[in-house]
C-alpha cells in the first residue's frame, strides 16, 4: 500500500516539513513518502490527482484557529469548506483519527478543520482549526485520510508567518 505525508510548503523558513520529525515518531514513518502539494486548491488538486486513490495520506501542517492555543496539537476528526459569507448544501467529510503510537504526545484537542480559498483573519468558529488544502485532500476519497494540524496562529496572518518561520 503507498502512503504519503502530504505538506503545503517544504522551505526552509515557512514549511510543515521540520513538523513532521516534531510531532511523528521516527519509526513509524519508514515506510511514508513526502509529498509537498503546494498552499491552497489548485496545487493540491494538481499534486494529488495522480496518486493512487487506495493510498493511506496523512496531511500535516499549520493551522489558524479562533481559540486554541498557538502551539496546540490537533487531531482531526472531520473536514469541511469553509464559506462564510453563503450555505449551501454540501458533505462534512469524515477523517481517520491519527493513532496516537504514532505521535511524539498526544494531540491537544481532536477537532473539525475548515478549509477556505484564502487566510482566515475573523471567524465565529470556535473550537476548530482552519486551513487551505485539507478539503480538497478529502475529496479526492483516498482510501485512508489523517490529518495533524499543528495551531500557528490565531487568525493572524503575521503570527503564522512568525511560527512557521520558528520566531520566538
Amino acid at each position: 500500500m503507498k502512503r504519503f505525508i502530504v505538506i503545503a510548503e517544504e522551505g526552509d523558513l515557512i514549511g510543515e516539513k521540520k513538523l513532521i520529525g516534531q510531532y511523528l515518531r521516527e519509526e513509524c514513518l519508514a515506510d511514508w513518502q513526502v509529498v509537498v502539494s503546494g498552499v491552497g486548491a489548485a496545487n493540491v488538486i494538481r499534486t494529488l490527482r495522480e496518486l493512487p486513490r487506495d493510498a493511506e495520506i496523512l496531511n500535516v501542517g499549520y493551522a489558524g484557529s479562533s481559540n486554541f492555543p498557538i502551539g496546540s496539537l490537533v487531531a482531526v476528526s472531520e473536514v469541511r469548506l469553509n464559506h462564510p459569507n453563503c450555505t449551501y448544501p454540501e458533505p462534512a467529510m469524515p477523517l481517520d483519527i491519527v493513532p496516537e503510537e504514532w505521535l511524539r504526545r498526544k494531540p491537544d484537542y481532536c477537532a473539525i478543520d475548515y478549509s477556505g480559498a484564502d487566510f482566515v483573519l475573523a471567524s465565529d468558529y470556535k473550537d476548530c482549526t482552519f486551513d487551505m488544502e485539507l478539503a480538497y485532500m478529502a475529496a479526492f476519497g483516498f482510501k485512508k485520510l489523517y490529518a495533524l494540524k499543528i495551531v500557528s496562529d490565531n487568525l493572524s496572518l503575521h503570527d503564522y508567518r512568525q511560527v512557521a518561520a520558528g520566531v520566538e
